[in-house]
């Protein structure tokens, strides 16, 4: 053989080679899918600082997953519905468009409609979800027929604890020699919405219950609230021990904090769940110092839970500000998927990752959860999901109780000194 026939065997077997090798790698990326998660998150309106979490802490899990390799090969890919101000319209909408994706196969949230509607679209559609906030209604869909939403699971437990938990907490204060309560009144304002009206409706039972008196009962129109004077002149007419408002809105809230300390009565003064939102201190400053809120399925920041400082860790390093609940509770919520499509074994096989999720048994950023399977809720007690008590000093957050996960102790707040 001439020496060009050698010259022209040799480009032949390495051109023969390159072709095989791009037919190999065409072949393996044409057998590679994307496997779609539709997030419900409100991008715009009054509760866009959870929606932006909510993505965050979804699309962090994502990079790392992907990172590391997808599931089988295949990568994964977050799409955002925005529910907006959680209106039917918007939420519908959102669900919708996200459904009628063929490629999204698993959908998760924070919180959509506030009342939880979409869970019968889901079941409907057979779409495996996880959602968090507003479990009274997620129980009150699910538990009349469990089996029909093997679909829905909640990482929130019962909000019953929210109901009873903020007087025993205030009793105890008391009873430890923290706090003086003269007088047994409290004043207690609420958002006209599913999530607020639940837990203040619920928490002036329990007050009347234990023998206390409810001197200002105000339900607020659902929405931006910017000036709480009226209903602050109120408070102030007949001094309560105990000032509580459960609007979730971290404007809502910071601006009641704001306003009350204007001319502050020398009452403890808690606020549900605002105060959690890195927002609500950025809003109050050093007025946030010593405010209390409690969190039911929160991040449970203890030495005796590491998880929970790893992923808040994560979460600051990637986005240079700290998360609230939901950007480590949809970190969370993927992670849950990549388990149930570990167990089942194939992504469009949604009944079989249904069936992995309501199995599980893992401890995550709030503690151990595992689900009740009478009302797809997580479960909730020290042993699974603590209810948790906060105190903010100099923008950080305090663990206060319960006692065995605590990380720091109450101290009276600087307007009751």
């Amino acid at each position: 053989m001439t020496s060009n026939a050698v010259g022209r065997r040799v480009r032949q077997l390495v051109l023969g080679a390159s072709i095989a090798a791009l037919m190999a790698a065409t072949s393996a990326s044409a057998w590679a899918d994307t496997i779609k998660i539709g997030l419900l998150a409100p991008q715009t309106g009054p509760a866009a600082a959870d929606g932006q979490e909510f993505q965050r802490g979804a699309q962090l899990a994502i990079d790392e997953i992907n990172a590391a390799g997808g599931f089988d090969g295949n990568t994964f890919e977050l799409v955002v519905g925005d529910v907006k101000d959680q209106s039917a319209g918007a939420v519908t909408s959102a669900v919708e468009r996200l459904l009628g994706d063929q490629d999204v196969h698993f959908m998760a949230s924070g919180y959509a409609s506030l009342t939880n509607f979409e869970i019968e679209n889901m079941a409907e559609a057979e779409m495996p979800y996880i959602l968090s906030a507003n479990s009274q209604q997620t129980r009150d869909i699910v538990a009349p027929e469990p089996d029909k939403y093997g679909c829905c699971w909640s990482l929130t437990p019962s909000f019953d604890a929210y109901n009873t938990d903020v007087t025993s907490f205030v009793e105890k204060l008391a009873a430890d020699g923290k706090i003086q309560l003269p007088t047994k009144k409290v004043a207690i304002v609420s958002s006209d919405n599913a999530y607020s009206k639940t837990i203040s409706e619920g928490m002036k039972k329990t007050f009347a219950e234990k023998g206390w008196t409810i001197t200002v009962d105000e339900l607020v129109p659902f929405g931006e609230v910017t000036d709480w004077r009226a209903i602050l002149a109120k408070v102030r007419e007949n001094v309560p021990d105990v000032v509580i408002n459960t609007d979730y809105l971290p404007g809502n809230s910071a601006s009641f904090l704001n306003q009350f300390l204007e001319q502050p009565t020398k009452s403890l003064v808690f606020l549900q769940y605002a105060p959690s939102v890195p927002e609500f201190v950025e809003l109050t400053k050093k007025n946030s110092d010593g405010v209390i809120y409690n969190l039911l399925g929160g991040p449970l920041t203890t030495p005796k839970n590491p998880r929970a400082a790893e992923v808040a860790d994560k979460y600051k390093a990637k986005y240079g500000v700290e998360s609230g609940t939901y950007g480590v509770a949809l970190y969370e919520t993927v992670y849950l998927y990549l388990d149930a499509l570990k167990k089942a074994g194939d992504y469009k096989d949604h009944a079989g990752v249904m069936k992995a999720l309501a199995e599980t048994d893992k401890q995550i950023a709030a503690g151990r959860l595992k689900f009740d399977p009478a009302t797809h809720l997580a479960m909730q007690g020290d042993e699974f999901i603590p209810i948790t008590f906060f105190q903010i000093w100099d923008g950080k957050r305090d663990l206060i109780s319960p006692a065995q996960y605590a990380t720091g102790e109450f101290k009276l707040q600087p307007w009751m000194q």
